[in-house]
């Protein structure tokens, strides 16, 4: 595969996660006052709105857990492309039945299906960059798949809270259906979605189909070695607190803040932007002044300290500043553990990526239902208690190292039997 081959690949990989993360980000600003006016539609306890905010935040990354792992094992064996296809398709469901819900009911319905296609793709997209990347610039080319990402995440929120705020006098209903101002950003994305289907169709080539290892038992128990067992509680513990926070914030900002729709999407924005900017540049520069065990130790610091001051900060800039202080804690550490598992196996990096996404999906699920959980008792404890996890979470970085150097010691023994 030539250079110029290669990049075009590394592209449209790119594109696929972004488009995808766009919709993702959509919703984050609108889902408290799409709830909202859903609820009482329906008729339903003011006092529920808060819970159904968390459980449709939480629904997502349940059925992203239920099937990430069948999307890894099936893009190992019939290749990526077919299942980035296929996840496509449902996201562009996920979004059409968003933007024309008329009940709850058909929210939680566009979530599943959300859940169920889109795990199809961030892991699977991974794992095909992971596939044409050598192991020299797996990290740094994790770092680009971060920021495809974030950059769904800068730019979902903003087109979200502007376009649910648009003045068209237009309503339509058909059937279960209607459509109105609040449907906009959604047929957007399922546009956009759909676009990226074609192009992916037209212009993507299928990776080489792994030929089935018949000391496959064997190679799965290595990778779940204490090694790899600590990555992944690494890689819940940055999700439970993210998702945590996504999920609060965007309530703290309704109704503790009184922020409209588009303050809340320039928080996400910003925590999106930093994250996009600065997870290639610790990826290429950090490692010559830190090591990636370092930069996790101290990405995991400032993201808990951050946690824990944001309560207590008041005014609109000063809100702005500590979430890009979180958000620069997050980009050390997200890109060195996907990195970090991705060279766990070279036969088996789509399934590794995938427990890996189903290890987040976790994080995800917990993290809004705790949350929206704690604000009963005050917006100050599920911010507090996500930065003392953080925080605590630390001390597994130790448990890395010594595990990292027990790796490299059976490796040099191995060198040597060799020699």
């Amino acid at each position: 595969m030539n250079r110029k081959d290669k990049l075009n690949r590394i592209f449209l990989v790119l594109l696929s996660l972004f488009v995808v993360m766009l919709g993702y980000g959509i919703l984050l600003p609108t889902l408290p006052y799409y709830t909202e006016r859903l609820a009482l539609k329906d008729n339903l306890d003011t006092d529920l709105i808060n819970f159904h905010i968390g459980m449709l935040t939480s629904i997502y990354p349940l059925f992203q857990l239920l099937f990430v792992i069948v999307w890894g094992k099936l893009s190992d064996k019939y290749g990526r492309k077919p299942i980035i296809l296929l996840g496509l398709v449902g996201f562009i469901v996920m979004n059409l039945l968003t933007g024309l819900a008329t009940s709850l009911s058909m929210l939680y319905m566009a979530r599943i299906i959300g859940g169920i296609f889109t795990s199809a793709v961030i892991p699977v997209s991974n794992a095909y960059l992971s596939d044409i990347t050598s192991e020299k610039r797996r990290t740094k080319i994790m770092a680009w798949s971060g920021v495809a990402i974030s950059s769904g995440v800068i730019f979902g929120p903003v087109l979200g809270g502007f376009l649910s705020q648009t003045n068209l006098h237009y309503t339509y209903s058909f059937g279960v259906f209607h459509l109105d101002r609040f449907s906009v950003p959604f047929i957007l994305a399922a546009l956009l979605g759909f676009v990226v289907l074609l192009i992916i169709i037209k212009w993507l080539k299928n990776t080489e189909v792994k030929s089935r290892i018949a000391s496959e038992v064997v190679k799965f128990s290595f990778s779940l070695s204490n090694y790899f067992i600590i990555l992944l509680l690494l890689s819940f513990v940055m999700q439970f607190v993210v998702t945590l926070f996504e999920t609060v914030f965007s309530i703290y900002g309704k109704d503790e803040l009184a922020f409209t729709t588009n303050q809340v999407g320039i928080g996400f924005m910003l925590c999106g932007s930093v994250m996009a900017v600065l997870q290639p540049v610790f990826a290429t520069y950090g490692k010559k002044i830190l090591t990636s065990k370092q930069q996790i130790t101290l990405g995991l610091l400032i993201s808990g300290v951050s946690l824990i001051v944001f309560p207590f900060v008041s005014g609109e800039l000063y809100i702005y500043v500590t979430i890009i202080i979180f958000a620069a804690g997050g980009a050390m550490v997200t890109p060195n553990l996907l990195s970090a598992v991705s060279l766990i196996s070279k036969e088996n990096t789509g399934r590794n990526i995938s427990i890996q996404s189903s290890t987040n999906s976790i994080g995800q699920i917990l993290g809004p239902v705790l949350g929206t959980w704690l604000i009963a008792g005050g917006f100050y404890y599920p911010f507090i208690i996500a930065g003392v996890t953080v925080l605590v979470s630390m001390g597994l970085v130790y448990f890395l190292k010594q595990q990292d150097k027990e790796v490299n010691q059976i490796l040099l023994a191995d060198q040597h039997k060799k020699g």
